[in-house]
């Protein structure tokens, strides 16, 4: 309850005026959808997954071969079942918008989005090394926020030990750093908005370039 009332304060005045960003409705249907998973089938579907993902789902870091510059890929092992099913229908739906997931999520069906969902959630999330970086700053905006501008601390929604929350709240932990920088770069600058609410999009305009790096480090080598 403390942590809700918490949230409360520092989100309310940001949401306002916001308006929802997907057509995902979590009704009982819904949830009930996701927490019945088939995990077996969803193994069978993630195979075609792993040339992205990563054969455990542990994604993959923004590299350069031959003169060409490869994204970097989510890590999805441990992910929180109900936020992957809501970005694969967010992709279905057109709330959310990439070259190949847009094409990929049109060929899952409903069922087939909550097996994948369930079968990424049921792996470990990946273990990084910790980095050889001075992640005070970080350490800080997690454990306490910053009040004079309005930021919630990120373990109240992400949770202590970033493993999320149920709903459309994702576990960090392990997440990799340079999708994590992009993601919340592309909230800051309105590429991406299908976070309910604004959320997200009203947390990442104020943060700085640099917090948003030692954020994404922090919460990649984070166990």
């Amino acid at each position: 309850m403390k942590r809700m009332l918490l949230l409360l304060a520092f989100i309310a005045p940001l949401s306002a005026n916001a308006e929802p960003a997907s057509q995902i409705a979590w009704t009982p249907e819904a949830l009930n959808r996701v927490k019945n998973g088939n995990v077996n089938k969803g193994k069978d579907l993630a195979e075609s997954c792993k040339s992205c993902h990563g054969d455990k789902g542990q994604g993959m870091k923004e590299e350069t071969r031959d003169d060409e510059t490869l994204p970097a890929i989510p890590a999805l092992a441990g992910q929180v079942a109900t936020y992957t099913y809501k970005q694969l229908r967010d992709y279905f739906n057109g709330s959310r918008s990439h070259d190949s997931m847009t094409s990929i999520a049109k060929g899952l069906t409903e069922q087939d989005a909550a097996d994948l969902a369930v079968w990424f959630n049921s792996l470990p999330p990946p273990q990084n090394k910790s980095a050889n970086r001075n992640l005070a700053r970080a350490e800080k905006m997690v454990e306490q926020g910053d009040g004079k501008r309005i930021l919630p601390p990120c373990f109240v929604c992400h949770g202590n030990e970033g493993q999320g929350e149920k709903m459309d709240i994702p576990a960090l932990a392990g997440q990799q750093a340079d999708y994590f920088a992009k993601t919340l770069a592309a909230y800051k600058n309105g590429r991406r908005h299908n976070d309910i609410y604004s959320r997200m999009r009203l947390i990442a305009q104020q943060l700085s370039d640099e917090e948003i790096r030692d954020l994404a480090q922090y919460y990649q080598q984070l166990k």
